[in-house]
């Protein structure tokens, strides 16, 4: 006989990580399981994760939710893309673009085409082929409407929200499906002699029990690191930034369907428009910047009047050794941390959950389900974090934090990739990592990596052929751009804000 199912998960912090476990939890458990939330008014959230990958659709849809409902409560805009401005050289900038640019023929992928075409003269760029980027270079936008026997648009899209608002919708989604939310501040966690988790102990002195736990509780790790000592795996070494500021601005027209990262002497500055204002921030390192100096960078670069003062946060870049021990999962900064560089912090919440639901325990919790989640987590974020370093390191600009990126050694993975890449142009994704090989064709030639030659095989192709070829990728992407409308209309007619005095009711 099968294990007894699991009746009772308890999940230690709100916040975006928490409240998306619940609701997740709430819908794809329903009443097989009680779903109990526990988290503090008193303690606070980090809240800077307001820019997202095109994954976050399939998280909302899978929760029932629409789309238009979605961004007018969470003040969301839409994003095609990250525009990086001065990394591969201070006067430089490319954007790493949702979707795809031109279209496969043949064996080979279109990048090879457009090599060729570069190795024989040719000056058109890579994103003259790619639909989104031309719509983001024109602040247009619309969900891509591709009809059958048509080419499709090209482009995908994500959003730009309000963390704390997307945590509070997902609160009222969650409570109306079931979850209980308990206000108050954990004191102690119990274990039992197998060392599995009990239960936990608030202040005041209630007691709540559960089967599951899962870890949302932030960079302090309550119950995955203070209680069952999982361990932290560092990669300052290769990320070397420890510290952000965070601040919003007002908004500034145009509004922007794109997150931009800007380089700066010793880290990065982020700026994410939503509809009632814009979000920024700077990632640095402070063994080459003070809070200070990172401070004046910051407001110097703002776009809008400031709304408030700057928010300080320390991290180390790294993840826990195990995300999963015993009867505990940990999502969100419980279980590590990157920087917000490719906005990946919340599909990293949204994939934990996921792989919880596909290896879903009964009450023995059994250590090859618990195996293959670490296992699974330590390849997608070793595979992100290979894909950051990339940033860092195939840079041109010239103070010495990024003279220190470019000369750092770097893992063999990410070498292994730039090796092939650097030969003829070859890029290899492995075991569904998050990034295809449009994001990394994107990030390389955009950041100065160009190959030495390409597949030979392009060399196939009638030059002919070639430019007619390359012309009609290019016009396909130009007229698919030109025929959307601004990013700032298609929101005010389809999806405007609601006030926010209607949100919090």
């Amino acid at each position: 006989m099968p294990e007894a199912p699991l009746r009772e998960i308890v999940i230690i912090g709100g916040g975006t990580a928490g409240w998306m476990a619940a609701a997740a939890l709430a819908r794809f458990l329903g009443r097989q399981a009680r779903v109990t939330l526990i988290e503090s008014e008193a303690i606070g959230t980090v809240g800077v994760g307001e820019a997202t990958i095109p994954q976050i659709k399939l998280f909302n849809q899978g929760l029932g939710i629409a789309e238009p409902d979605f961004v007018r409560q969470t003040q969301a805009s839409f994003k095609l893309g990250i525009e990086f401005v001065g990394w591969g050289a201070p006067d430089q900038r490319y954007i790493h673009a949702f979707g795809a640019v031109g279209w496969p023929l043949g064996l080979l992928p279109f990048h090879h085409y457009w090599l060729r075409h570069r190795a024989e003269g040719g000056t058109s760029g890579l994103w003259d082929y790619s639909a989104g980027a031309r719509a983001a270079a024109r602040n247009a936008f619309q969900p891509p409407a591709d009809r059958p026997g048509q080419p499709a648009a090209g482009y995908d899209y994500a959003f730009h929200f309000d963390a704390g608002l997307y945590a509070a919708f997902l609160r009222r989604h969650a409570e109306a499906a079931g979850v209980v939310r308990i206000e108050g501040r954990i004191g102690a966690v119990r274990l039992r002699d197998d060392g599995f988790v009990a239960g936990v102990t608030l202040d005041d002195g209630r007691a709540v029990g559960g089967e599951l736990f899962i870890d949302c509780s932030g960079f302090r790790g309550l119950v995955i690191e203070q209680a069952l000592h999982a361990g932290y795996e560092d990669w300052t070494h290769w990320l070397p930034c420890d510290r952000a500021l965070a601040v919003p601005c007002a908004r500034v027209e145009p509004l922007t369907p794109f997150t931009r990262a800007t380089a700066r002497a010793a880290g990065w500055q982020w700026r994410i428009p939503l509809q009632h204002r814009t979000g920024n921030g700077i990632v640095y390192s402070s063994a080459h910047l003070s809070d200070d100096q990172a401070a004046a960078i910051l407001l110097d670069g703002l776009d809008g009047a400031p709304l408030a003062e700057p928010r300080p946060l320390r991290f180390t870049t790294g993840k826990r050794r195990a995300m999963w021990v015993k009867n505990c999962v940990a999502l969100g900064l419980a279980a590590g941390f990157m920087e917000p560089l490719e906005s990946t912090s919340i599909h990293l919440i949204q994939a934990g959950i996921a792989r919880l639901l596909q290896l879903f325990p009964r009450a023995g919790f059994d250590p090859a389900d618990i195996a293959e989640f670490n296992r699974q987590s330590d390849f997608e974020w070793r595979a992100i974090r290979d894909f950051l370093i990339l940033h860092y390191h195939a840079n041109g600009r010239p103070e010495p934090f990024w003279a220190d990126c470019r000369e750092m050694s770097i893992p063999d993975s990410l070498a292994h990739k730039l090796a092939l890449f650097r030969a003829n142009g070859r890029i290899t994704r492995e075991h569904e990592e998050l990034f295809t090989e449009l994001g990394w064709l994107q990030v390389l030639i955009g950041q100065g990596v160009m190959p030495a030659g390409y597949s030979p095989l392009a060399d196939g192709l009638p030059a002919a052929d070639l430019a007619r070829f390359l012309n009609d990728a290019r016009t396909h992407a130009e007229r698919v751009a030109a025929a959307l409308p601004s990013h700032a209309d298609f929101i005010a007619r389809h999806c405007p804000a609601l006030p926010q005095e209607t949100i919090a009711a």
